[in-house]
This record gives C-alpha cells, structure tokens and sequence, in this order.
C-alpha cells in the first residue's frame, strides 16, 4: 500500500511539473494601450518595451492592441480581440481600464490581467457601488498602484534643495494618483525649505483637467513663467508640452512624472529643461509579474501598493529619474540620505488626499481647475 502511494504521489508531482511546463510554453502576453499609444514615452512605452523585452528572452509570443477609440468599448473590444487571439496574458496601464476590467476580468477566469496604476478607487467607481468589492478581486487579476507621494516628496525636496523658489504643480486631472504626487511634491518642497531655513519659497498650484496640453494650458504657464515662477512639476500625461513650451520661451525648467520624460521634454523644448522626473516603476512590476506567471508564482486576487522596498534608490517602486540634474544643493549622496531617512521612516510622508497637506516654509497658493 504504501508502495503504490509513493507511485501516485510521483505520478502527481510529474503530472504538476508537466502542467507547469505546458503552461510555460503557451504563455502568450499581450499589452492593450490606453487612450495613448506604445510611442507616448510614458505609461504605454515603457509598459509595452518591457513586456516586448521580457518575451523576446524568453521565447514567448508578443502582441500589442491599440483600441479604436478612448472608450471603454473600444478598450473591452482589444482585450476580447487578444483573447480570441490566444493570448492568456493580458497586461493593462492605467486607471482607464477600470471599466474594461468589470467587463471582461470575471468572464475570462482562465486568462491572468496585469493591471497597471488601477485602484481600488477606480474599480469601486467603474462599479457603481461603495460597498461590494468582493469582485474586484478574481485570483486572475493582479493590479499595481505606487504611492506616488513619495516621489513626488523626493522631488520637491530634489527642487528646493537645487535652488528653486518659485515652484508650480500643473496637475492633469485630480485623480488621487496626480493628487498624491502633488501633495508629496508641496510636502518635500516645504521639508527642503525648512531645513534650508527659507522663508521666500513660493508654489501655485492648478489642474488642467485634462491629461494634454493645449494652447490655453500654455498660456497658462506663460503666465505662470512670466510672473517669476522657475519650475513646475508637469504630473499628467502629456500635460507637459505646455509646461515644456512655456518653459522654453524664457529659459525656466519642468519636472517630468510617471517616466523619466528628460528625452522627450527636452528633445521637443531644449535641452537641459527637465531637471527631474517623478517615477513609477512599471517596468520593475511588469518583469516581477510575468516572472510570477512563468515561474507558477503568479498571485491574483489584490491590489498591491508600491513603493519603498529598499535604502538604495534603484531597487524602488518609486524613484526621481537617473537623469536628475544632480548639483551641490543636491548631490547623488544627499538623494541616496534622503530614500534611507524615508525607508527607515524617519522622514513621513502623508499619503491622504482629503484635505491639502500643512506646511511650515513655503506659501502655496491652490488655484483649482485651468478649465
């Protein structure tokens, strides 16, 4: 007896390990942009070069769908078309795919979703209710928020800390990830101000409401520009070709959000624009997660919120780009000091977005909505 149980006890472990194998050769990954496209330089690119990077390493099929129309309709129609493809990875960027997410995730148990930037917020409002969210959570959907206030902390203090004292935040629309990173970009400003003992550090404070810049945003920031301000943080998509544009005319500076968007801002306005960027870290999440899958590790069923997992700033969910324009107000080191200090906790950044965050320092003037 014991004899013919060891027998079906290896017959079951080959029959798992050959599972796993067939499952390892049928992965078959598709990416599914939002409203932008694979060459936006942010949450589009850097999702779909990570994917395409990790497929090609590793023998697996690739395919990207770009849906017809920002629509929710449309955004469904490209994941079902990837479905009917053959594909059983399905990987999503951004908080636009929450309704897309009600509408295909339960109906198709047998494909895995990476969600990307979708949270608990959006999915409840893609819902309809306040109060059931046992659905939101299928053992085939793994979604990644980042706590954007911590780099948005790092890059305030970044930009007090290098001299600025006439700042500006452009906000997209105040989704509480763009409220996140400003709220954290006031908290570092007023930090560096306080420990620099300043008393003259100024920031206004605006959404554009929309995630792209246009000509009344430019004007907005040529004004912004003109009255004095030398920095603004341009968190929202491709808000920043207005804050780029406007910058450019009198040789002041942006800070870029999500990627490091240094080539694209300063490719398009000059170079030396972007002393900064706000980063997330997409690529880090998508090759972390499709490892998971290839490797059987794959764990569903959650929202995960990303950020500091270690002291040392590249090992992060959430970071300022390699390409900060590092001086002696802001060295590599003094950076390298600040993620400790956070890692540790000794320095606290307030995630809430329900009221605007106190200060001490700085004066900062909330102006609303551009439109």
């Amino acid at each position: 007896m014991k004899k013919f149980l060891a027998v079906l006890l290896t017959l079951a472990l080959l029959l798992s390990a050959a599972s796993f194998a067939v499952a390892d050769e049928a992965m078959k990954v598709a990416m599914v942009t939002d409203y932008g496209d694979i060459t936006d330089q942010s949450f589009n690119q850097t999702t779909y070069e990570a994917a395409k990077a990790f497929c090609e390493a590793n023998g697996f099929e690739f395919q990207y769908y770009k849906p017809a129309s920002d629509s929710d309709t449309d955004r469904i129609s490209s994941i079902e078309n990837a479905i009917d493809d053959g594909y059983n990875v399905v990987i999503m960027p951004g908080y636009a795919f929450a309704k897309a997410i009600v509408g295909t995730v339960g109906e198709n148990p047998d494909t895995t979703f990476i969600a990307l930037d979708v949270s608990e917020y959006d999915l409840q409002d893609a819902n309809g209710t306040a109060k059931d969210f046992s659905w939101v959570y299928p053992k085939n959907l793994y979604s990644a928020v980042y706590q954007e206030e911590l780099c948005g902390y790092m890059a305030g203090y970044a930009a007090v800390k290098l001299g600025y004292k006439q700042l500006g935040f452009l906000g997209g629309m105040a989704v509480p990830a763009v409220v996140r990173y400003g709220y954290g970009f006031v908290q570092g400003a007023d930090a560096a101000a306080a420990e620099l003992g300043l008393k003259d550090v100024t920031m206004k404070y605006v959404y554009g409401n929309q995630f792209y810049g246009d000509a009344d945003i430019t004007a907005y920031m040529d004004t912004w520009y003109a009255g004095g301000t030398e920095i603004v943080f341009a968190c929202g998509g491709g808000i920043y070709d207005s804050a780029g544009e406007a910058a450019a005319k009198v040789g002041a500076k942006v800070i870029g959000v999500d990627v490091d968007q240094a080539a694209i801002i300063d490719g398009k306005y000059g170079e030396g624009i972007t002393v900064t960027s706000a980063m997330k870290g997409l690529a880090a999440t998508v090759n972390a997660q499709l490892t998971a899958i290839k490797e059987g590790k794959f764990e569903g069923g959650k929202v995960e919120n990303l950020g500091l997992v270690s002291e040392d700033p590249d090992e992060n969910f959430v970071q300022i780009a390699p390409s900060t324009q590092f001086a002696d107000g802001f060295t590599k080191d003094d950076y390298k000091a600040l993620v400790a200090k956070m890692f540790a906790g000794e320095i606290k950044v307030s995630g809430a977005i329900e009221a605007e965050p106190e200060v001490s320092a700085i004066a900062v003037e909330y102006l609303g909505n551009i439109k």
